[in-house]
Order: structure tokens, then C-alpha cells, then sequence
């Protein structure tokens, strides 16, 4: 079974920028690149310290923290959107923190 690692847009983009100084890059990489461009919102140093600084809530999947990354999300509603394949449903002062912490890399 191969390990599987979840990258935020930030690192895609950085990822694919370095792909394409060996050569041609693929219609999909090009699409990711560009999809990556679009929507990335941070940096990969931003992005990186806040899935780490989520994951550290202890109740952030690497999953999540990633999507959060991605999206930053500036309102309640959209975290629970995140999180609404969960079974459990997070509690409003969890919310507040993740709001809190993505606040800072705004």
C-alpha cells in the first residue's frame, strides 16, 4: 500500500513550477498548475504552518486541515461545509478556533 500525502494548492504550484524547468509538462499537470494559480490563497510557508498549526487543535483530520488551507475559510458556515462528511458535527467554539487561526495567515 503506497503512503498517501495531502498537498495544499500552495505546494501543487510549487511542485509543478519545478516540474517544468525538466520539460514539457502533461495537459493535466497543466491544468493543476493553473487551477493551483487561480486558487491558491498563501504561500507554501503560510500554507504548511497552518495545516500544522491545525492539525496541533487535535481535533483537525490532515484532510481537513488541508482543505482549510485551501479554502480559507473567513465564516462559520464554511467550516461546517468542510467538515460536514464527518460524522460528528463540530461544536461552535471548535469552529471559532479554526476561524481564529486562519485569521492569522489571512
Amino acid at each position: 500500500m503506497e503512503d498517501k500525502k495531502y498537498l495544499t494548492l500552495a505546494e501543487v504550484k510549487d511542485i509543478i513550477t519545478e516540474r517544468q524547468g525538466d520539460g514539457e509538462l502533461t495537459a493535466e499537470q497543466k491544468l493543476a498548475f493553473e487551477h493551483s494559480q487561480k486558487f491558491a490563497r498563501v504561500d507554501t510557508k503560510k500554507a504548511k504552518k497552518l495545516v500544522k498549526e491545525l492539525l496541533e487543535l487535535g481535533f483537525v483530520s490532515e484532510t481537513n486541515a488541508v482543505k482549510i488551507a485551501d479554502i480559507m475559510p473567513t465564516h462559520a458556515d464554511d467550516v461546517r461545509l468542510i467538515f460536514s462528511k464527518e460524522r460528528a458535527s463540530v461544536e461552535k467554539k471548535d469552529i471559532e478556533k479554526i476561524l481564529s487561526v486562519v485569521e492569522k495567515y489571512l
